[in-house]
């Protein structure tokens, strides 16, 4: 028996790239060998093949397995570890830079060039084989919003593959846990929005994402937006909202907050009346239809209902400002407040020649808020009401504040 460190740690020691997880795949293994990893406190787990857990690090050794396609999706597969070689193994694999092993003595195995792919930056697959699997589809994007800023590109006829793989409707297997966790990983890199770009390119958004797939093309009005295009201002909004959050709820929500806009009527565009309301019905279903946690829907609809209101913070009355702060649960949940300030400056700055410019409605809002909490239910108890009167009270007297501090401000008479 031979064990061989595989896929991405090997990749990314190889790119000098940090790397937390390590996978292990075993050559050559009898029965008396893997029933002495069980004796060891090895923990197996996989009802179509042997994995095994290491007892202390919880790493994965996988016996070497092939693959043969049997139904559609990512379950549509009979699996065979019987007198399997490493190369074999290493043929089933994505792409060329995850199909490199490592040796106990340090000798790295590399039967399909991938370290020439990694020298060149590009992302190929390794075999035909890669077309039986759509979710390598999803894995494939996520690798590039992993290195694109490293300069990675994907192989012409590894796209075009994955053209065809569109075509053949292989994405419509797709379950959505599995398309929801390889997007929230792609949201975890440094260029999600290259993930989404490259599931545009061919042709996999429309059937996984329809409802942002849609917003491709949608025009804007180019004093506002001179890129125009509302599916272009959203994946730069996400790339904006990168720079200030690495929560994936916040990425989230900047790339899906103007999916009303692909709704407007066609005889009122490019203005885009209306649009806040319209987005809300739709990120539910989206949501709901990935299963994607409830965290990041509250933050998705929260920045699409009210990042109009955060753009025009100079000139709203103390009482829009106070019904905002409560619509958006601020006073019990900070971060909601913190989340939506966050998203509604990535969507300020996330259009052509705004990238860099400041966006002090953040700041002022923030303001605003430790002004209407520095009134309380305490104290208005303290003032001699009761009952219902002291969420009336709570709620007045800080819209009072609010007029006060707009006008301190000098940005309402």
């Amino acid at each position: 028996m031979e064990c061989y460190l595989v896929g991405g740690a090997v990749r990314d020691e190889l790119m000098n790239y940090p790397f937390v997880e390590r996978d292990w795949v075993i050559v050559g293994a009898t029965s008396s060998d893997l029933n002495k990893m069980l004796s060891e406190g090895y923990q197996q787990v996989g009802k179509d093949f042997p994995v095994f857990l290491h007892p202390q690090s919880k790493e994965e050794y996988a016996l070497a397995r092939t693959e043969r396609k049997t139904g559609h999706g990512y379950g549509g597969f009979s699996v065979d570890t019987e007198n399997v070689s490493l190369e074999e193994d290493l043929s089933r694999r994505d792409l060329t830079i995850n199909a490199i092993a490592k040796s106990a003595n340090g000798d790295i195995i590399d039967p399909y060039n991938g370290q020439r792919d990694i020298q060149n930056k590009i992302l190929r697959h390794v075999s035909a084989a890669f077309a039986e699997d759509p979710l390598r589809i999803l894995r494939l994007a996520r690798f590039l919003a992993r290195y694109q800023h490293l300069g990675f590109s994907v192989a012409p006829e590894t796209m075009a593959l994955m053209r065809s793989m569109v075509a053949a409707g292989e994405v419509e297997h797709l379950v959505a846990e599995r398309v929801w966790k390889e997007t929230e990983k792609a949201l975890c890199e440094i260029s999600p929005a290259s993930y989404f770009n490259c599931l545009l390119e061919c042709g996999a958004l429309k059937i996984i994402l329809p409802e942002l797939e849609a917003l491709f093309g949608v025009p804007q009005r180019a004093e506002f937006h001179p890129e125009i295009d509302t599916g272009i201002h959203s994946l730069m909004v996400l790339e904006q909202a990168c720079s200030l959050s690495p929560e994936t709820r916040v990425r989230l929500a900047a790339v899906l907050h103007d999916l009303g806009k692909a709704t407007t009527p066609a005889n009122i565009l490019p203005r885009h009346h209306g649009h806040e309301q319209r987005s809300l019905p739709i990120i539910k279903q989206l949501c709901e239809r990935l299963r994607i946690p409830k965290a990041h829907l509250r933050c998705a609809l929260h920045l699409a209902e009210f990042h109009t209101h955060a753009h025009r913070a100079f000139e709203l009355r103390g009482k829009t400002i106070a019904k905002l702060f409560k619509q958006l649960d601020a006073y019990r949940n900070p971060q909601a407040l913190e989340d939506f300030l966050i998203g509604s400056e990535a969507d300020s700055r996330g259009r052509s020649g705004f990238e860099s410019k400041p966006y002090p409605q953040k700041k002022h809002l923030e303001q605003a808020y430790q002004v209407a909490c520095r009134i309380n239910a305490k104290d208005i108890i303290a003032q001699g009401h009761s009952g219902s009167e002291i969420g009336l009270q709570l709620e007045q007297q800080r819209i009072k504040a609010l007029d006060q501090f707009q006008k301190s401000t000098g940005h309402r008479p």
